[in-house]
Parts: structure tokens; C-alpha cells; sequence
């Protein structure tokens, strides 16, 4: 048993609560005063569970100069607060709450409100500044969202601003159908300088757009890919909501398609549904899904080529990261988050079979060296022998003749720890396919303990940077609120009946 903090999902208040195995499951338990008691899945396996803890790293947060005091107290303080562990990874900012679909189950719960949030293009540029600026280490990706971004008739030109001040990997988070009504807008976002497509993708067949996104959007999807493929957007990365009962089945399948696109599909980034925004949470318990249940299905529907010993937490970067960072003598963006927020691992095609990375390379083995040599960069002085040392040593946890035969594994691996560029990052996810799990929490399974390591986060008009869990589950509606056209017009009607009363009384 661990006691965590979460909260309330009626009231929201903040509560004593604890993490518990049960049945071979990890449980979340908590009981408020005035609602009574909640249970829900946690993670769906607890030997996983107990496998991911052990890539828990801590990191050094933000400058205080960078976020606010805490005060109140997690989740209220988002600011970002002087007690959260990790810098931004990845910024979103959401151009706008407009969007040209009513999807059942969007978290964002978009045009819903009645009201539009749409930042003007100085206010995305401040966004974009701030989290440039951000210490000790400024952020380097941006996804633009919403809403549907596609929708801002300026979003190329907010990419070549972001690409103007410094962010070397920028994306649109979207549902497809602008780009798959138009090659030329896709030209547009590429000679902006967009890198990546992240477009939601929820199964090979019509059966499970129809529950998701209310139509059959396959042939939407399937149209955005061909013009991405035709003008060049070669990096385009599937996102599945994946909900049991309704694609979880597919899973094997969708992972089959990117594969046989692997031209323009760099990766699939399943997100297991929260119960969050627009969806019904009367389904919760039977539509609640965890990462280890799709690392699960996705070995059973592989037939075991993609086992579930080849996933790892995102944090299990850190030892490279850390590694190349000491090398380079350069802070890095590190990947200290939760080792319970998200999965991931690469897998390759092979005489037309999938083979996932830990079959030709001995990833434990690699980390922990790279772990132990690390100190050794540290510090001042030349680390040319010392690097050649540690390279020399890189292909005895590499068996290049079980992988693909063209991949060159060790000559890729070696020259990321040698250089660090993103050039040299972005030569091996060319060679392989991305697959990836980040399970966002809803008010029933949070655990503010991973609120305070999330590197996924809001740039917001007012300055805060806010964490993606606490700003969908308890900061979106007053931020868009806030800053939405209707409250600035209420607010400019207001000041302009003040002068008029005040010129009335002189």
C-alpha cells in the first residue's frame, strides 16, 4: 500500500488516499467526507507496475523565476509551482477552442462553452517566448492544438514563428480533414517549417469512428495521409483514443498500418481514454483501459512479436539524456517524468516481420552503463579519450545480426552519444517505428504525485505554464473563460460604461 494524494471527482477537493495491489491489479482508493468512497484501476498490472517504478527518476524542475510560489497547494498552484519536478518536454498550446468536428470524446470538450478562445497571434508569440525562455533548461517542442488548429486561418505563419525563436521540434495536434480536403494547405504547413502531424487515428475500420467521432472518418484519415505522403509531411505519427469495447481490438492492427506506411508514419502514440471533457462517465468502469492492458493486447495481437518486455517508461531516457548532456556539457531537456504516465518502445521491420528493439539490443544492460560512466564527464576538462573509451564499449550490448539487416544499429547509437543533435535522433526514428502509451488522468484515477513530474504542458495567456492533467481536469474552463472574445467584449462594454458614468458625474 501507498498513500498518494488525489482528489475528490465531485467536489474536487484534495484527499488522503492510497494505491493498493489487488488481484494481480494496482488500485486507487479514496473517500471524501461529503461523496463517499471511489475506487478505480490504477494500473491494470501490477508486476509492469512494479517494473516501470524501478525508472523513477527526480528532476530539477523550473527556475523560480520561471513559475509561481506554491501556496495553495497542488493542483491549484500551476504556474508552473516552485514544488513541480520537470521542465517542459512538450509545450501545447491551444490556438483555439474552435474545431470543425463534435468528436463524443473530446477531453477538451471544444465548443462547448458557447464562447470562443482564441488568442491573437501576439499573445501565441509570448506563449511561445516564455516557454523559450524557460530555465534552467528552455523548451524545445511545441504542439499546436485546441480545438482544431487547422481551423486559424494563421497557423502557418504562428509555425514560422515558432521555428523563428528557436523550437526545433514543432507539431499540430489534428483530426485530418483540413488537411485531407487540401495538398496545398499541407505545403503550406510544411514550408512553414511544421516537422510533425500528430493526427488522431482510432482504427482500420469505420466501426470505431462511428462510436468516437460520431462518422465514419477513415477515408478522412486515410485521404490526410496521402497528402502528407504527396507534399513531404513525412512525419506523421497515429493517435489512437483507445477505449475498451470499442477499438481495443484493433490495436495490433493500427500498429500493422503504420508499419506498411512507415514512408510517411513515424510513429502510433496510443492514449488510453480519460474520463475527462465531453465523454460519458457513466461508461467509465466499462470503458477504463490502462497501459498495461495495451501492452497486453498488443502482444497478443502480434502473436508475441511485440511483447511486454519491450516497453519501457519514457523515463528510462534519462540515463542517455543525462549521458549526451555530460558529454556536450550542455542541460538537456530530461525526461524525469512519472514512470507511470507513459510506455514506450521501437520496433523495426525485418524480412517482413516486426521485431521490437530489445531483440537485438541489450537495453537494461545499455542503461545501466551509461548510468555508471556518466560522473565521469562531469566536471571541467577534455572528454575526447574518455568518450572514445565508452564507445568502444557500446557494441558489446548490440547483436546487429539479430536486427535488421541495412539498420547499422551500433554506427546510429554511437553517433547520437557522440554529437546529441537532433539530426543524429532523428536519423534512427527514420530507421524505426515509434510506438508509444500516455494515459492523461481524469478526476477518478489522479495521483497528484505525477501531476508534480508531468512534462507535458499549457503555455496560457497569462503567463502560467500548467500541467496537462490539471489544466483539462481544473484550469481549461477558467482560462478560456478568461480569455475568450466574449469575456473581452463584456469587459470593454464594461470599461466603456464606466467612462460614460464617470464623465455623467463631472
Amino acid at each position: 500500500m501507498k498513500h498518494i494524494k488525489s482528489v475528490c471527482p465531485e467536489c474536487k477537493k484534495v484527499l488522503d488516499s492510497t494505491i493498493f495491489e489487488e488481484n494481480g491489479k494496482i488500485m486507487l482508493k479514496k473517500t471524501c467526507p461529503e461523496h463517499g468512497t471511489f475506487t478505480d484501476v490504477y494500473w491494470s498490472d501490477s508486476k509492469l507496475y512494479d517494473r516501470f517504478r524501478r525508472y523513477s527518476y527526480v528532476g530539477s524542475g523550473v527556475s523560480t523565476n520561471n513559475g509561481t510560489l506554491s501556496s495553495v497547494g497542488c493542483p491549484w498552484d500551476c504556474g508552473i509551482c516552485s514544488k513541480h519536478k520537470t521542465g517542459t518536454l512538450l509545450a501545447n498550446i491551444d490556438v483555439t477552442n474552435r474545431c470543425n468536428l463534435s468528436c463524443p470524446v473530446c477531453f477538451a470538450n471544444a465548443k462547448a462553452s458557447g464562447f470562443i478562445y482564441e488568442p491573437d497571434f501576439e499573445q501565441i508569440r509570448e506563449m511561445m517566448l516564455n516557454l523559450r525562455n524557460q530555465e534552467p533548461v528552455p523548451c524545445y517542442a511545441v504542439q499546436f492544438a485546441g480545438g482544431e488548429p487547422t481551423v486559424r486561418e494563421d497557423l502557418p505563419e504562428i509555425i514560422e514563428t515558432a521555428q523563428e525563436l528557436g523550437f526545433s521540434q514543432i507539431q499540430i495536434a489534428t483530426n485530418g480533414v483540413r488537411l485531407a480536403k487540401s495538398q496545398e494547405y499541407c505545403e503550406a504547413l510544411k514550408t512553414s517549417g511544421l516537422h510533425t502531424v500528430y493526427l488522431s487515428f482510432d482504427g482500420v475500420s469505420k466501426e470505431p469512428y462511428i462510436e468516437n467521432r460520431g462518422f465514419n472518418a477513415l477515408p478522412i484519415k486515410q485521404k490526410a495521409l496521402e497528402n502528407c505522403r504527396q507534399t513531404g509531411l513525412n512525419s506523421v505519427v497515429l493517435v489512437p483514443t483507445l477505449i475498451k469495447g470499442v477499438n481495443d481490438h484493433q490495436v495490433g492492427d493500427i500498429v500493422r498500418f503504420a508499419a506498411r506506411n512507415e514512408d510517411v508514419v513515424r510513429g502510433v502514440n496510443f492514449q488510453p481514454v480519460a474520463f475527462a471533457g465531453r465523454i460519458d462517465q457513466a461508461m467509465r468502469k466499462e470503458q477504463r483501459i490502462t497501459i498495461p492492458d495495451l501492452v497486453s493486447l498488443l502482444e497478443e495481437q502480434t502473436e508475441g512479436d511485440i511483447p511486454s518486455s519491450a516497453w519501457y517508461p519514457a523515463s528510462a531516457a534519462v540515463p542517455i539524456i543525462r549521458f549526451v548532456s555530460a558529454v556536450r556539457k550542455v542541460p538537456l531537456p530530461e525526461f524525469t517524468i512519472h514512470p507511470h504516465c507513459g510506455a514506450a518502445t521501437y520496433i523495426f521491420e525485418n524480412e517482413g516481420k516486426l521485431i521490437p528493439i530489445t531483440d537485438f539490443v541489450d537495453v537494461d544492460g545499455f542503461l545501466e552503463f551509461l548510468e555508471s560512466v556518466t560522473p565521469e564527464f562531469e566536471g571541467q576538462g577534455s572528454n575526447v579519450k574518455k568518450l572514445a573509451k565508452v564507445l568502444y564499449h557500446i557494441p558489446h550490448y548490440i547483436d546487429e545480426a539479430k536486427g535488421p539487416k541495412d539498420l547499422k544499429i551500433v554506427s546510429l547509437i554511437t553517433n547520437f552519444l557522440k554529437n546529441g543533435t537532433r539530426e543524429h535522433a532523428a536519423q534512427f526514428h527514420r530507421k524505426s517505428l515509434f510506438l508509444g502509451a500516455m494515459h492523461f488522468q481524469d478526476l477518478y484515477n489522479l495521483d497528484l504525485g505525477r501531476v508534480e513530474q508531468c512534462g507535458i504542458h499549457y503555455a496560457t495567456p497569462d503567463g502560467r505554464i500548467i500541467p496537462f492533467c490539471t489544466y483539462n481536469n481544473f484550469h481549461r474552463e477558467g482560462v478560456e473563460a478568461r480569455y475568450s472574445k466574449q469575456y473581452r467584449k463584456d469587459i470593454e462594454v464594461e470599461k466603456k460604461t464606466l467612462d460614460v458614468q464617470e464623465r455623467e458625474a463631472a
